[in-house]
């Protein structure tokens, strides 16, 4: 099925959008690694798909895109595992980490939903765990282009979608991490993952930086010092 997503991403999807890859993606890594990017539209799965050539893919979805046909439809396709929002689902942590031990490769959206405003919004840390846990990177990738009105609206009126799919580098964090505890554990998830939005928010034109624009770390990404 993976093989036929990516085939769907490569070859059907510039019939009706122009992508432009930006980064070396060739070094992305064949296996074991996570996929953090902003959340636009619909189609940012399948435009992911365009830069992964592994075909053990893990793909969380939360729960309440089961009321939707669309959702539904792209739980069969993509094969989701599907997670209640703001509940731990640990069986389905330990699975995901022991999958990407053997190689797998986990697509998330670190906002848990959709931005309606196309800005970044808070993320959620518990990404930072299971990458911890199963001492794998995370690549942060940014993606414009994919919200759903302005597909939509271009759509209509025959007009070819312009989407760009950016690549950072691979970031990694100590697998020490889950072995802090309490109050402290909290704050290092949570500013290991406002690292890897400070690094997407670096890669996106301001207007959609939102939550993360001003946070000094985005400023040092977007001029570093020589």
């Amino acid at each position: 099925m993976s093989a036929a997503i990516r085939f769907i991403a490569r070859k059907i999807l510039p019939l009706i959008a122009d992508v432009e890859i930006r980064g070396d993606v060739s070094k992305l890594p064949k296996g074991g690694y996570m996929l953090a990017s902003n959340h636009l539209g619909r189609l940012d799965s399948l435009v992911v798909y365009c830069v992964i050539d592994n075909d053990d893919l893990i793909h969380p979805l939360t729960d309440k895109y089961k009321q939707y046909w669309y959702g539904r439809l792209a739980g069969r396709i993509f094969n989701v595992t599907w997670l209640t929002r703001g509940q731990a689902d640990l069986s389905a942590i330990k699975e995901f980490i022991s999958r990407l031990k053997k190689n797998a490769v986990m697509i998330i959206a670190p906002e848990g939903t959709r931005s309606k405003s196309v800005s970044l919004l808070k993320a959620e840390p518990g990404a930072i765990y299971i990458a911890s846990s199963a001492n794998v990177g995370i690549i942060p990738v940014a993606l414009t282009g994919t919200e759903d009105a302005d597909v939509v609206a271009r759509l209509k009126k025959f007009k070819k979608l312009k989407i760009t799919i950016t690549a950072g580098d691979e970031i990694y964090f100590p697998p020490d991490i889950k072995s802090v505890k309490g109050v402290e554990r909290d704050a290092l998830l949570q500013s290991s993952m406002d690292e890897v939005m400070c690094r997407i928010a670096a890669m996106l034109p301001e207007s959609y930086r939102g939550y993360y624009k001003d946070f000094p770390r985005v400023k040092e990404l977007l001029h570093p010092t020589s």
